[in-house]
């Protein structure tokens, strides 16, 4: 089959590109010669784009014939990270050029499947019906800002059917694709408060209101009001990991800080958590006579990443002609959170996930650590899940509407 060769042929174009894009990496919105890179590369592929963001492109496939309308996105940005020469039990195939940025989220495989997807694609161009737009993100580390908010943009009147993207995961075995349905990523919110006091002499706490003291109190508070206010049935992580106040040891501040983030699948009970949060805190800091100031990003920043239940099952369907029913399998949700959910509330999505954990490789190291690492055997199941899902719906009868949030 054509489409064979045409897989064949990206083979070791797909590892090359990852390599090379990994050595590249840059942090968020900073990505000027990931972004030069990756323009170069649609260039020599031959397809139409358009720069929509200062390092975020989309690329399109016209293929002239009657068929859906299909979008594929990947993101590109490193971390802030020096990683280690090491993964979690040999030397890493390749080093980041940067001491202070890495690859430690596999975005590199990310932009390096879609490049090589849409080398497969060219080569099959004739064969091939509706439309395909290449969606490179920018900065999907800061969540759903420049990159991202971009790209919507652009595709919102383009009249997209479906978008897909595939995310390198750690918890699932190397050779493994998860297409499930429903919430796949958590939403996000901010959990950040300012606790004002006054500050004094160590040895005259009566003279003083202690705001740290307070914060702490309001810790303890929190745990206890999310026990019985949460919905049982729904999971909302506490992840408080900062609390600052004061600093010498016989001086009370005037004020203390907190900081963290609350993850969630489901938004009203994300939105609950942020008002038992700023409530617990107003009512904790008047018993002390102080008060608090929230930060602007005390409240839901992002949404949770859900896979179309249509989508999903039709993923399922179409695969496993492409990489084989055996190599499709269940995951549990991820607790992260992806700048992806801005695309699964607009359109019907499925965000996959693609296993890199190979013990014998030395790759499974959480996502963010200085060890993680990907399996690069892996990349071509990403390549053909990427193709045959787009290929295949774009000739999905039209009559078959799926709709978002279903």
């Amino acid at each position: 089959m054509k489409i064979n060769d045409a897989f064949k042929h990206v083979e070791e174009y797909v590892i090359k590109i990852r390599r090379e894009l990994h050595q590249l990496a840059e942090p968020s919105d900073q990505e000027v010669n990931t972004f030069a890179y990756i323009l170069e590369e649609i260039k020599q592929i031959g397809f139409s784009f358009e720069v929509v963001e200062e390092f975020t492109v989309v690329a399109r496939l016209e293929t002239n014939k009657p068929g859906n309308i299909i979008a594929l996105r990947a993101d590109i940005d490193g971390l802030p990270i020096k990683e280690n020469e090491n993964n979690l039990k040999r030397n890493r195939t390749c080093i980041s050029n940067s001491d202070t940025a890495s690859h430690l989220c596999g975005h590199d495989a990310h932009a390096a499947m879609l490049l090589a997807s849409m080398r497969v694609l060219k080569e099959i161009q004739d064969d091939l019906v509706g439309t395909y737009y290449f969606c490179f993100e920018q900065g999907e580390e800061l969540g759903r800002k420049k990159g991202a908010t971009a790209i919507l943009n652009y595709l919102e009147d383009k009249r997209i059917d479906t978008v897909w993207a595939i995310h390198v995961y750690n918890k699932l075995e190397s050779g493994k694709i998860c297409v499930d349905a429903g919430p796949r990523m958590a939403g996000a919110a901010g959990a950040m408060v300012k606790v004002i006091g006054k500050g004094g002499h160590g040895s005259r706490p009566d003279l003083s209101n202690n705001p740290t003291f307070v914060a702490a109190n309001i810790l303890v508070n929190l745990g206890a009001v999310f026990i019985n206010k949460i919905n049982a049935n729904e999971t909302v992580t506490c992840g408080i990991t900062t609390l600052n106040g004061g600093g010498t040891p016989n001086v009370f501040s005037d004020e203390a800080t907190i900081a963290g983030s609350f993850r969630f699948f489901d938004v009203n009970e994300g939105k609950k958590a942020v008002d038992l949060f700023k409530s617990v805190s107003e009512h904790t800091a008047a018993m002390y006579d102080c008060y608090v100031e929230f930060d602007e990003k005390t409240k839901v920043l992002g949404r949770p990443v859900v896979t179309n239940k249509e989508c999903s099952e039709f993923a399922k369907q179409v695969l496993p002609e492409f990489i084989g029913g055996e190599n499709i399998s269940p995951c549990d949700k991820w607790y992260a959170s992806e700048s992806f959910s801005g695309y699964t509330l607009s359109y019907p999505s499925v965000f996959a996930f693609l296993g890199i954990n190979n013990p014998e490789d030395g790759t499974g190291a959480e996502h963010h650590s200085e060890f993680f690492d990907i399996d690069e055997s892996v990349l071509m199941l990403g390549v053909k899940a990427t193709v045959g899902y787009a290929t295949s719906y774009a000739r999905k009868s039209k009559e078959d509407k799926v709709n978002v949030g279903s």
